[in-house]
């Protein structure tokens, strides 16, 4: 499973991202360029990420391309192979599994640690619309995209910068499951329904109800993922 090059396809663009390092690059600002590449599909899972390549693309040293490696493999998006390079990570049904139960742990305390209404849900609201445009428009990576805002943005309801850093973390692992499925609009599309379940609920101020809504759609969503994915690498 997986692409074994180089990741000509997804590094031929790179050089545009270029401009985003300024004069003062830095190994994070190379870490999220390249982060952002894998988590939006452009390198894909299992993709050799050549250092000659990325690092004449970006026009920054070897130090600095390996420093935002070790970043990302930190972040369990890159694993280092000994005499072969750095590869993006392909992740194993346990992977998935470990997800689910993080997941489960930071999203829905977060609603239940909610206060009285209203509740600040604009960025929800905004997630809902850019799902139904993708689905209109058969877009269905740009589907999976929102949907990830979408949970982004419950979990910010919580207020706190730490836990939305570990969320984006374990939102990005997930991104390399999606990226790896043959049918994204069988996994997305149902769930984008439950999205606007979820938000009518916090609308009328029942954190309650959207708090068991979106225990159901992470424990259905765990299953059907892990059930595609299993087929998928098996």
């Amino acid at each position: 499973m997986g692409n074994t090059g180089d990741g000509r396809a997804g590094l031929a663009s790179l050089a545009d991202d270029r401009a985003l390092l300024g004069r003062t690059s830095t190994a994070e600002r190379v870490a999220d360029i390249l982060r952002n590449r894998i988590t939006d599909g452009f390198i894909l899972p299992g993709s050799r990420l050549s250092e000659d390549s990325i690092g004449g693309a970006l026009g920054i040293s070897r130090n600095t391309l390996r420093e935002a490696f070790r970043l990302l493999t930190h972040e369990r998006l890159l694993v280092h192979e000994l005499n072969r390079g750095v590869f993006v990570r392909v992740l194993t049904v346990d992977d998935v599994e470990d997800i689910y139960r993080v997941r489960h742990l930071i999203e829905c305390a977060a609603l239940r640690g909610l206060g009285d209404p209203p509740y600040p849900l604009d960025t929800l609201r905004q997630a809902v619309e850019a799902g139904r445009r993708a689905a209109r428009d058969d877009a269905w990576r740009d589907l999976g995209t929102a949907n990830i805002r979408f949970h982004e943005g419950i979990v910010a309801l919580a207020g706190s910068p730490r836990t939305d850093e570990l969320m984006r973390g374990i939102l990005a692992e997930l991104r390399l499951v999606f990226h790896s499925m043959d049918d994204p609009r069988h996994f997305h599309e149902p769930y984008l329904a439950r999205n606007r379940e979820i938000l009518r609920a916090l609308e009328s101020g029942d954190a309650e109800a959207a708090e068991r809504l979106l225990a159901a759609y992470l424990r259905d969503s765990r299953a059907q993922l892990t059930e595609g994915y299993a087929q998928q690498i098996g």
